[in-house]
């Protein structure tokens, strides 16, 4: 049996990226709850349109200590 790879061929990496329906779902198979600050804060965000990172960002403000 031959590999079907070629030698010396890099495997490409993707990103896979989950929306806000499958994660709700994937929250409730795993009895995680979203607080009201987290629901608003997501809220905010796609009302102000932010990328992914700049979420992040705004995700880890809110739990940054002083």
């Amino acid at each position: 049996m031959s590999n079907s790879k070629q030698p010396g061929t890099k495997v490409k990496k993707t990103r896979f990226v989950i929306g806000r329906d499958d994660f709700s779902k994937i929250c409730a198979v795993e009895r995680i709850r979203l607080t009201p600050n987290m629901k608003k804060r997501a809220a905010d965000a796609e009302r102000k349109g932010l990328s992914a990172e700049e979420y992040r960002q705004t995700i880890m403000r809110a739990y940054r200590k002083a």
